[in-house]
């Protein structure tokens, strides 16, 4: 897991859709239009699309105005870069009495202990420090490994058992060390924050993108489901693996094959597993899963991701998710391995050529 704001490239992208005609909100009489919104947030981007008719000038402004604040809202609570923040003045907290949480800080606290809790602990939102230590951190400490006993002692401040969410109160620290970080499950709540803001204006067809991470409903401007590419894992250029047709339903993509160092040949990875502390050593490159929530997409691409194609698989067909799994292979290949539920929530479309996305 990385901390949020810091720059993580995204894994999975959007294929522009194609010219076309499709009803949507707003009078029969009004073209359908494609309106599309970018900007920075969170350390990396951001692109919605919304198709509909009637998006005059000023109210495609009342729509960047809705985006960028829903966006500003979940950074302004969750980010670590921010010190006055929710998460860094949790973070700062000595005492034993529970910090009172927003809602949407409670919110993503309960699904993360969810996702860490039938994940046995692989996603963990207090590895902050274990993720530092091993150089992937903001504080950018020199890479190369910890011993034994530095390990221990790092391992010890991190476990998500020792946050406890006392109803009516907030969140407590059971051991006063623990610090925590959401950035592998605030992108995808940011997303779902913005498609609700979208659904409540009455809009039924769009696309919110932030980092990679991808929520859609309705169709594009062709008619068509949203076609959503998944990245091939290839170091030091884009390419895609494949392409999924998706409505209703969001994306996410956690993969290793862009955050990495090497020391004397040896590879340590950005996915760290909170179960043993260390960067991941299995196969691995990327796990991709749909779900109607994109946080909880986001939050279950970084387990499976840390517990890698074998156990990583078994879990996701245990608790019935849409996981596709791309997998090293000792002649420099990449496979592939899906869930039941990933064939069966996208429309699969044909794999493109080329490293080239539009």
């Amino acid at each position: 897991m990385e901390p949020l704001g810091s720059h993580r490239l995204p894994s999975t992208f959007l294929l522009l859709g194609l010219f076309g005609l499709l009803g949507a909100c707003g009078p029969r009489a009004a073209k359908p239009v494609e309106a599309v919104f970018q900007g920075p947030t969170m350390g990396t981007g951001y692109t919605v699309k919304v198709v509909a008719g009637g998006l005059e000038e000023d109210r495609r402004g009342e729509l960047s105005d809705l985006i960028t604040e829903r966006l500003e809202e979940v950074n302004g609570k969750m980010s670590t870069y921010q010190a006055t923040s929710e998460l860094s003045r949790f973070n700062a907290w000595q005492s034993e009495e529970p910090f009172p949480l927003s809602e949407l800080t409670q919110e993503v606290i309960e699904l993360a202990l969810e996702v860490a809790r039938s994940s046995g602990g692989a996603f963990d939102v207090t590895v902050a420090p274990l993720v530092d230590a091993w150089g992937f951190g903001p504080s950018e400490e020199p890479p190369g490994g910890l011993s034994d006993d530095a390990l221990a002692t790092l391992r010890d401040r991190v476990g998500f058992h020792k946050l406890e969410l006392v109803p009516g109160q907030g969140l407590r620290k059971l051991d006063q060390r623990v610090t925590f970080d959401l950035n592998a499950i605030a992108k995808g709540y940011a997303v779902d924050r913005v498609a609700q803001a979208l659904s409540s204006e009455g809009f039924t067809d769009f696309m919110v993108e932030v980092g990679g991470e991808v929520r859609t409903a309705g169709h594009n401007l062709s008619g068509a489901p949203w076609r959503i590419g998944i990245e091939a894992p290839q170091s030091g250029r884009y390419a895609l693996h494949s392409v999924v047709s998706l409505s209703g339903v969001s994306l996410a993509t956690s993969g290793d094959y862009r955050n990495y160092y090497e020391v004397d040949g040896k590879r340590f990875s950005h996915t760290i597993d909170p179960r043993t502390g260390r960067p991941v050593e299995h196969a691995g490159a990327s796990v991709s899963v749909i779900a109607a929530q994109c946080a909880l997409a986001d939050a279950w691409a970084t387990a499976l991701l840390a517990l890698g194609p074998e156990e990583g698989y078994e879990l996701a067909l245990r608790e019935g998710l849409a996981a596709l799994f791309l997998i090293y292979q000792p002649d420099g290949e990449v496979s592939e391995r899906a869930t039941p539920g990933f064939e069966n929530a996208g429309l699969p479309s044909p794999q493109p050529s080329g490293d080239s996305r539009s």
